[in-house]
Protein backbone atom coordinates (compact mmCIF):
# COMPACT_ATOMS: atom_id res chain seq x y z
CA UNK A 1 0.00 0.00 0.00
CA UNK A 2 1.31 3.39 -0.30
CA UNK A 3 -0.24 7.14 -0.39
CA UNK A 4 0.54 10.21 -2.41
CA UNK A 5 2.40 12.36 -0.33
CA UNK A 6 3.05 15.92 -1.46
CA UNK A 7 5.75 17.94 1.41
CA UNK A 8 6.22 21.82 1.86
CA UNK A 9 7.97 24.27 4.40
CA UNK A 10 6.50 27.52 5.16
CA UNK A 11 9.03 30.48 6.36
CA UNK A 12 7.89 30.18 9.77
CA UNK A 13 9.40 26.73 9.85
CA UNK A 14 5.63 25.02 9.71
CA UNK A 15 5.90 21.05 7.74
CA UNK A 16 3.29 20.75 5.67
CA UNK A 17 2.09 17.07 4.72
CA UNK A 18 -0.59 16.82 1.97
CA UNK A 19 -1.68 13.34 1.40
CA UNK A 20 -4.65 13.70 -1.21
CA UNK A 21 -7.25 10.65 -1.60
CA UNK A 22 -10.78 11.34 -3.38
CA UNK A 23 -12.33 8.27 -2.67
CA UNK A 24 -14.75 10.32 -0.56
CA UNK A 25 -15.46 13.98 0.01
CA UNK A 26 -14.11 14.21 3.44
CA UNK A 27 -10.88 15.39 4.94
CA UNK A 28 -9.14 15.38 7.97
CA UNK A 29 -6.61 17.74 9.48
CA UNK A 30 -4.23 17.17 12.27
CA UNK A 31 -1.51 19.63 13.72
CA UNK A 32 0.94 17.47 16.22
CA UNK A 33 3.15 19.79 18.17
CA UNK A 34 6.73 18.28 19.74
CA UNK A 35 6.07 18.25 22.82
CA UNK A 36 4.21 15.78 25.47
CA UNK A 37 4.62 14.12 28.78
CA UNK A 38 8.00 13.84 28.28
CA UNK A 39 8.94 17.67 28.01
CA UNK A 40 7.36 18.36 31.47
CA UNK A 41 9.07 20.35 34.31
CA UNK A 42 9.37 19.14 37.51
CA UNK A 43 6.64 20.09 39.65
CA UNK A 44 4.55 20.70 36.60
CA UNK A 45 2.78 17.06 36.06
CA UNK A 46 0.48 16.84 34.21
CA UNK A 47 0.96 20.43 32.96
CA UNK A 48 0.84 19.04 28.74
CA UNK A 49 -2.43 17.67 29.18
CA UNK A 50 -3.49 20.71 30.64
CA UNK A 51 -2.61 22.97 28.33
CA UNK A 52 -4.19 20.80 25.33
CA UNK A 53 -7.15 22.03 27.24
CA UNK A 54 -6.21 25.49 27.14
CA UNK A 55 -5.79 25.34 23.06
CA UNK A 56 -10.14 24.44 23.16
CA UNK A 57 -10.93 27.78 24.95
CA UNK A 58 -11.02 30.19 22.94
CA UNK A 59 -8.07 31.97 21.00
CA UNK A 60 -7.31 35.77 19.98
CA UNK A 61 -10.25 35.73 17.26
CA UNK A 62 -12.89 33.39 18.25
CA UNK A 63 -14.30 32.92 21.75
CA UNK A 64 -14.96 30.68 24.07
CA UNK A 65 -16.76 27.29 22.39
CA UNK A 66 -16.44 28.89 18.74
CA UNK A 67 -14.07 26.52 17.55
CA UNK A 68 -16.42 23.81 18.92
CA UNK A 69 -19.79 25.38 16.65
CA UNK A 70 -17.54 26.09 13.92
CA UNK A 71 -16.85 22.23 13.64
CA UNK A 72 -20.31 21.04 14.05
CA UNK A 73 -22.10 23.12 12.03
CA UNK A 74 -19.99 22.13 9.10
CA UNK A 75 -20.83 18.68 10.27
CA UNK A 76 -17.35 18.29 11.10
CA UNK A 77 -15.70 16.01 14.03
CA UNK A 78 -12.52 17.25 16.48
CA UNK A 79 -10.64 16.47 19.33
CA UNK A 80 -6.96 16.52 20.46
CA UNK A 81 -4.85 13.97 22.33
CA UNK A 82 -1.83 14.32 24.64
CA UNK A 83 1.27 11.77 24.74
CA UNK A 84 4.49 10.98 25.58
CA UNK A 85 5.92 12.59 23.09
CA UNK A 86 3.68 14.75 21.17
CA UNK A 87 0.21 16.66 21.56
CA UNK A 88 -2.00 16.65 18.53
CA UNK A 89 -5.13 18.60 17.48
CA UNK A 90 -7.36 17.70 14.52
CA UNK A 91 -10.64 18.07 12.49
CA UNK A 92 -13.17 15.67 10.47
CA UNK A 93 -14.72 17.45 7.62
CA UNK A 94 -16.50 17.42 4.76
CA UNK A 95 -14.07 18.16 2.00
CA UNK A 96 -15.95 21.47 1.33
CA UNK A 97 -14.89 22.67 4.66
CA UNK A 98 -11.48 22.34 4.03
CA UNK A 99 -10.24 26.04 4.32
CA UNK A 100 -12.79 26.67 7.33
CA UNK A 101 -11.01 23.83 9.70
CA UNK A 102 -7.32 25.29 8.71
CA UNK A 103 -8.61 28.89 9.57
CA UNK A 104 -9.04 27.46 13.14
CA UNK A 105 -5.97 25.38 13.58
CA UNK A 106 -4.39 28.03 12.31
CA UNK A 107 -5.84 31.07 14.07
CA UNK A 108 -4.84 29.12 17.73
CA UNK A 109 -1.68 28.35 16.59
CA UNK A 110 -1.54 32.41 16.65
CA UNK A 111 -2.46 32.52 19.81
CA UNK A 112 -4.99 30.71 22.33
CA UNK A 113 -6.53 32.93 25.12
CA UNK A 114 -5.33 31.98 27.85
CA UNK A 115 -7.28 33.47 30.97
CA UNK A 116 -7.16 32.95 34.87
CA UNK A 117 -10.95 31.97 34.16
CA UNK A 118 -9.78 29.73 31.47
CA UNK A 119 -7.06 28.15 33.14
CA UNK A 120 -9.15 27.69 36.48
CA UNK A 121 -11.86 25.86 34.65
CA UNK A 122 -9.65 23.81 32.91
CA UNK A 123 -7.56 22.43 36.12
CA UNK A 124 -11.17 21.63 37.49
CA UNK A 125 -12.10 19.70 34.54
CA UNK A 126 -8.69 17.78 34.43
CA UNK A 127 -8.45 16.76 38.00
CA UNK A 128 -12.59 15.34 37.41
CA UNK A 129 -11.15 13.59 34.41
CA UNK A 130 -8.57 12.15 36.79
CA UNK A 131 -11.07 11.02 39.22
CA UNK A 132 -13.10 9.48 36.51
CA UNK A 133 -10.25 7.11 34.56
CA UNK A 134 -7.94 6.72 37.77
CA UNK A 135 -9.11 7.11 41.45
CA UNK A 136 -12.08 5.75 40.98
CA UNK A 137 -12.04 3.19 38.02
CA UNK A 138 -10.97 -0.23 38.27
CA UNK A 139 -7.63 -0.54 37.50
CA UNK A 140 -7.35 2.87 36.63
CA UNK A 141 -3.99 4.37 35.19
CA UNK A 142 -2.75 0.12 35.26
CA UNK A 143 -0.43 -0.01 33.48
CA UNK A 144 0.53 3.00 31.48
CA UNK A 145 0.96 5.20 34.60
CA UNK A 146 1.76 2.57 37.41
CA UNK A 147 4.72 1.12 35.24
CA UNK A 148 6.76 3.74 34.34
CA UNK A 149 8.04 4.56 37.91
CA UNK A 150 9.40 1.33 38.34
CA UNK A 151 10.82 0.95 34.95
CA UNK A 152 12.76 4.41 34.62
CA UNK A 153 14.74 6.56 36.76
CA UNK A 154 14.52 10.05 35.13
CA UNK A 155 11.78 12.33 36.24
CA UNK A 156 11.28 12.65 32.12
CA UNK A 157 10.33 9.11 32.01
CA UNK A 158 8.73 8.09 35.10
CA UNK A 159 6.46 10.85 36.61
CA UNK A 160 3.19 10.95 36.17
CA UNK A 161 1.75 12.26 32.93
CA UNK A 162 -1.69 12.62 34.20
CA UNK A 163 -1.00 15.14 36.67
CA UNK A 164 -1.37 15.54 40.49
CA UNK A 165 -3.52 17.58 41.81
CA UNK A 166 -0.94 19.44 43.87
CA UNK A 167 1.04 20.43 40.57
CA UNK A 168 -2.21 20.97 38.70
CA UNK A 169 -3.10 23.55 41.13
CA UNK A 170 -0.04 25.52 41.05
CA UNK A 171 -0.39 25.90 37.79
CA UNK A 172 -0.26 30.04 36.49
CA UNK A 173 -1.14 31.65 33.25
CA UNK A 174 2.34 32.67 33.28
CA UNK A 175 3.34 29.24 33.28
CA UNK A 176 0.61 28.77 30.05
CA UNK A 177 2.15 31.77 28.18
CA UNK A 178 5.89 30.23 28.48
CA UNK A 179 4.47 27.15 27.58
CA UNK A 180 2.87 27.92 24.65
CA UNK A 181 5.49 30.43 23.83
CA UNK A 182 8.80 27.78 24.03
CA UNK A 183 6.78 24.71 22.27
CA UNK A 184 3.93 25.25 20.18
CA UNK A 185 6.22 27.45 17.38
CA UNK A 186 4.94 26.66 13.87
CA UNK A 187 8.73 25.36 13.54
CA UNK A 188 7.75 22.72 16.15
CA UNK A 189 4.68 21.37 14.60
CA UNK A 190 3.61 19.35 11.30
CA UNK A 191 0.58 20.02 9.49
CA UNK A 192 -1.01 17.03 8.22
CA UNK A 193 -3.87 16.72 5.74
CA UNK A 194 -5.33 13.95 3.83
CA UNK A 195 -8.51 13.31 2.15
CA UNK A 196 -10.53 14.76 -0.71
CA UNK A 197 -9.02 17.90 -2.26
CA UNK A 198 -6.78 19.54 -4.68
CA UNK A 199 -2.84 19.74 -4.04
CA UNK A 200 -2.56 23.07 -5.44
CA UNK A 201 -5.25 24.56 -4.14
CA UNK A 202 -4.69 22.97 -0.44
CA UNK A 203 -1.42 24.38 -0.41
CA UNK A 204 -2.46 27.86 -1.59
CA UNK A 205 -5.19 27.40 1.75
CA UNK A 206 -2.40 26.33 3.86
CA UNK A 207 -0.20 29.78 3.16
CA UNK A 208 -3.08 31.82 3.28
CA UNK A 209 -4.09 30.91 6.64
CA UNK A 210 -0.35 29.72 8.43
CA UNK A 211 1.39 31.55 6.26
CA UNK A 212 1.50 34.80 8.07
CA UNK A 213 2.22 33.24 12.03
CA UNK A 214 5.25 34.56 13.37
CA UNK A 215 8.01 32.07 13.28
CA UNK A 216 10.22 31.50 16.80
CA UNK A 217 12.82 29.44 17.71
CA UNK A 218 12.25 25.64 17.69
CA UNK A 219 12.74 24.17 21.47
CA UNK A 220 15.78 21.56 21.34
CA UNK A 221 14.52 18.32 22.37
CA UNK A 222 16.16 16.77 24.89
CA UNK A 223 18.10 12.66 24.95
CA UNK A 224 15.55 10.44 27.24
CA UNK A 225 17.58 7.93 27.16
CA UNK A 226 18.71 6.18 30.10
CA UNK A 227 20.23 3.03 31.01
CA UNK A 228 18.53 -0.57 31.12
CA UNK A 229 18.01 -2.44 33.86
CA UNK A 230 20.06 -4.61 35.39
CA UNK A 231 18.23 -6.48 37.92
CA UNK A 232 14.23 -6.56 38.19
CA UNK A 233 12.59 -4.08 39.92
CA UNK A 234 8.92 -5.19 41.43
CA UNK A 235 6.23 -2.58 43.15
CA UNK A 236 2.63 -3.58 44.04
CA UNK A 237 -0.42 -1.84 45.35
CA UNK A 238 -3.60 -2.31 46.35
CA UNK A 239 -6.70 -1.30 43.80
CA UNK A 240 -9.89 -0.52 46.11
CA UNK A 241 -11.51 -1.03 42.91
CA UNK A 242 -9.96 -4.00 41.75
CA UNK A 243 -12.28 -7.22 41.85
CA UNK A 244 -9.59 -9.48 40.80
CA UNK A 245 -5.23 -9.62 40.86
CA UNK A 246 -3.68 -8.30 37.96
CA UNK A 247 0.28 -8.13 37.19
CA UNK A 248 1.99 -6.04 34.56
CA UNK A 249 6.09 -6.64 33.58
CA UNK A 250 8.01 -4.59 31.13
CA UNK A 251 11.16 -4.47 29.56
CA UNK A 252 12.76 -2.14 27.43
CA UNK A 253 13.04 -2.53 23.54
CA UNK A 254 15.39 -1.08 20.94
CA UNK A 255 14.75 2.78 19.50
CA UNK A 256 11.56 2.23 17.15
CA UNK A 257 12.77 4.96 15.14
CA UNK A 258 16.54 5.10 14.90
CA UNK A 259 16.56 0.64 15.18
CA UNK A 260 13.50 0.23 13.50
CA UNK A 261 14.31 -3.23 11.85
CA UNK A 262 15.43 -4.49 15.31
CA UNK A 263 12.21 -3.42 17.04
CA UNK A 264 9.78 -4.66 14.50
CA UNK A 265 10.40 -8.67 15.96
CA UNK A 266 8.81 -7.66 19.75
CA UNK A 267 6.02 -5.77 17.47
CA UNK A 268 5.42 -9.06 16.05
CA UNK A 269 6.30 -10.99 19.14
CA UNK A 270 3.70 -9.31 20.68
CA UNK A 271 0.69 -11.21 18.33
CA UNK A 272 2.58 -14.11 18.93
CA UNK A 273 2.10 -14.09 22.18
CA UNK A 274 -1.66 -12.71 22.78
CA UNK A 275 -3.43 -12.36 19.46
CA UNK A 276 -6.32 -14.58 19.24
CA UNK A 277 -7.29 -17.57 20.64
CA UNK A 278 -4.21 -19.39 18.96
CA UNK A 279 -1.80 -17.35 20.62
CA UNK A 280 0.80 -19.03 23.20
CA UNK A 281 -0.48 -17.15 26.38
CA UNK A 282 -3.92 -16.66 25.36
CA UNK A 283 -3.38 -21.17 25.27
CA UNK A 284 -1.59 -21.49 27.94
CA UNK A 285 -2.38 -18.86 30.59
CA UNK A 286 -6.40 -18.43 30.14
CA UNK A 287 -7.33 -21.87 28.32
CA UNK A 288 -4.61 -24.50 29.71
CA UNK A 289 -3.95 -23.60 33.27
CA UNK A 290 -6.93 -21.07 34.05
CA UNK A 291 -4.69 -18.50 35.80
CA UNK A 292 -6.14 -15.67 33.92
CA UNK A 293 -9.21 -13.85 32.59
CA UNK A 294 -7.20 -11.64 30.06
CA UNK A 295 -3.58 -11.34 28.74
CA UNK A 296 -2.37 -8.71 25.89
CA UNK A 297 0.81 -8.09 24.78
CA UNK A 298 2.75 -4.86 23.28
CA UNK A 299 4.41 -2.15 22.14
CA UNK A 300 4.20 1.09 23.96
CA UNK A 301 3.26 1.98 27.39
CA UNK A 302 0.14 3.98 25.63
CA UNK A 303 -0.45 0.86 23.18
CA UNK A 304 1.34 3.17 20.52
CA UNK A 305 3.76 1.20 18.77
CA UNK A 306 4.90 3.29 16.12
CA UNK A 307 4.32 6.97 17.51
CA UNK A 308 6.84 6.88 20.27
CA UNK A 309 10.38 8.01 20.52
CA UNK A 310 12.90 6.38 22.65
CA UNK A 311 13.18 4.84 25.65
CA UNK A 312 10.10 2.50 25.33
CA UNK A 313 9.24 -1.06 26.38
CA UNK A 314 7.23 -3.80 25.14
CA UNK A 315 4.36 -4.64 28.42
CA UNK A 316 2.52 -8.01 29.15
CA UNK A 317 -0.66 -7.45 31.61
CA UNK A 318 -2.20 -10.12 32.70
CA UNK A 319 -5.88 -9.96 34.72
CA UNK A 320 -6.24 -13.48 36.60
CA UNK A 321 -9.09 -14.97 39.03
CA UNK A 322 -9.14 -14.44 42.53
CA UNK A 323 -6.50 -16.48 44.54
CA UNK A 324 -3.81 -16.55 41.36
CA UNK A 325 -0.41 -14.94 42.68
CA UNK A 326 1.43 -13.17 40.69
CA UNK A 327 4.35 -15.34 40.92
CA UNK A 328 2.75 -18.06 39.31
CA UNK A 329 1.53 -15.85 35.90
CA UNK A 330 5.02 -14.69 35.77
CA UNK A 331 6.77 -18.05 36.29
CA UNK A 332 4.28 -19.60 33.29
CA UNK A 333 5.07 -16.76 30.96
CA UNK A 334 8.38 -17.04 31.71
CA UNK A 335 8.71 -20.75 30.71
CA UNK A 336 6.28 -20.23 27.15
CA UNK A 337 9.35 -17.39 26.51
CA UNK A 338 11.69 -20.21 27.03
CA UNK A 339 9.82 -22.50 24.74
CA UNK A 340 9.94 -19.98 21.86
CA UNK A 341 13.57 -19.08 22.22
CA UNK A 342 14.40 -22.86 22.60
CA UNK A 343 12.03 -24.62 20.30
CA UNK A 344 11.82 -21.90 17.41
CA UNK A 345 9.02 -20.36 15.92
CA UNK A 346 7.52 -22.62 13.11
CA UNK A 347 6.79 -21.05 9.85
CA UNK A 348 3.14 -21.24 9.63
CA UNK A 349 2.85 -19.89 13.09
CA UNK A 350 4.53 -16.72 12.07
CA UNK A 351 2.83 -16.63 8.87
CA UNK A 352 -0.51 -16.50 10.06
CA UNK A 353 0.93 -13.79 12.82
CA UNK A 354 2.12 -11.72 10.21
CA UNK A 355 -0.96 -11.60 8.19
CA UNK A 356 -3.16 -10.53 11.10
CA UNK A 357 -1.27 -7.82 11.68
CA UNK A 358 -0.70 -6.28 8.17
CA UNK A 359 -4.34 -6.80 7.67
CA UNK A 360 -5.10 -4.53 11.11
CA UNK A 361 -2.49 -1.92 10.06
CA UNK A 362 -4.46 -1.86 6.80
CA UNK A 363 -7.80 -1.63 8.79
CA UNK A 364 -6.38 1.37 10.81
CA UNK A 365 -5.46 3.38 8.55
CA UNK A 366 -8.38 3.52 5.72
CA UNK A 367 -10.34 5.55 7.54
CA UNK A 368 -9.24 9.13 6.68
CA UNK A 369 -8.78 10.44 9.83
CA UNK A 370 -6.54 7.98 11.74
CA UNK A 371 -4.50 7.75 8.15
CA UNK A 372 -4.25 12.30 8.70
CA UNK A 373 -3.21 11.65 12.75
CA UNK A 374 -0.52 9.17 11.61
CA UNK A 375 0.95 10.65 8.67
CA UNK A 376 1.40 14.05 10.95
CA UNK A 377 3.36 11.84 13.64
CA UNK A 378 5.30 9.68 11.22
CA UNK A 379 6.33 12.99 9.43
CA UNK A 380 6.99 14.46 12.85
CA UNK A 381 9.29 11.98 14.41
CA UNK A 382 10.95 10.40 11.42
CA UNK A 383 10.20 12.75 8.71
CA UNK A 384 8.67 9.79 6.47
CA UNK A 385 4.82 9.47 6.59
CA UNK A 386 4.92 6.96 3.89
CA UNK A 387 5.80 4.63 6.35
CA UNK A 388 2.08 4.17 7.38
CA UNK A 389 1.71 2.27 3.74
CA UNK A 390 5.47 0.44 4.35
CA UNK A 391 4.78 -0.95 7.82
CA UNK A 392 2.35 -4.40 6.83
CA UNK A 393 5.46 -5.25 4.27
CA UNK A 394 8.48 -4.80 6.54
CA UNK A 395 6.46 -6.35 9.15
CA UNK A 396 5.88 -8.98 6.80
CA UNK A 397 9.68 -9.35 5.86
CA UNK A 398 10.66 -10.00 10.11
CA UNK A 399 11.82 -13.19 10.64
CA UNK A 400 11.67 -16.34 12.86
CA UNK A 401 15.25 -15.76 13.96
CA UNK A 402 14.10 -12.34 14.59
CA UNK A 403 11.16 -12.92 16.82
CA UNK A 404 12.85 -16.00 18.77
CA UNK A 405 16.16 -13.10 19.54
CA UNK A 406 13.50 -10.90 20.59
CA UNK A 407 11.42 -13.57 22.84
CA UNK A 408 14.88 -14.59 24.88
CA UNK A 409 15.94 -10.37 25.36
CA UNK A 410 12.46 -10.35 27.77
CA UNK A 411 14.65 -12.40 30.59
CA UNK A 412 13.56 -11.97 34.28
CA UNK A 413 16.58 -9.62 35.19
CA UNK A 414 15.51 -7.47 32.70
CA UNK A 415 12.02 -6.61 33.74
CA UNK A 416 9.64 -3.99 35.63
CA UNK A 417 6.65 -5.22 37.09
CA UNK A 418 3.79 -4.00 38.76
CA UNK A 419 1.08 -6.05 40.93
CA UNK A 420 -1.78 -5.16 41.33
CA UNK A 421 -3.61 -6.52 44.73
CA UNK A 422 -7.98 -6.31 44.47
CA UNK A 423 -9.21 -4.48 47.44
CA UNK A 424 -12.44 -3.87 46.07
CA UNK A 425 -15.29 -6.94 45.90
CA UNK A 426 -14.51 -10.36 44.95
Amino acid sequence: MSYDVERLTLSNGLRVVLAPDRSAPVTGIAVTYDVGIRSEPEGRTGFAHLFEHLMFQGSENLEKLAHFRHVQASGGVFNGSTHLDYTDYYELMPSAALERALFLEADRMRGPRLTEENLTNQIAVVKEEIRVNVLNRPYGGFPWLKLPPVLFSTFANSHDGYGSFVDLESATVDDAAEFFDRYYAPSNAVLAVAGDFEVAQAAELVERHFGAIAGRPTPRRPDFDEPDLTGERRESYVDPQAPMPAVAAAWRVPDPIEKLTDYLPYVVLGEVLTDGDASRLIQRLVQTDRIATSVAAYCGLMGDPFDVRNPTAMITQVHSPPGVDADTVLSTMDSELDRLATDGLPAAELSRVQARLAAQLLRDVDPVLSRTLSMAVLEQQRGEAELIGQLPTLLTQVTAEQVVAAAASLTPERRAVVEVHPGGAQ
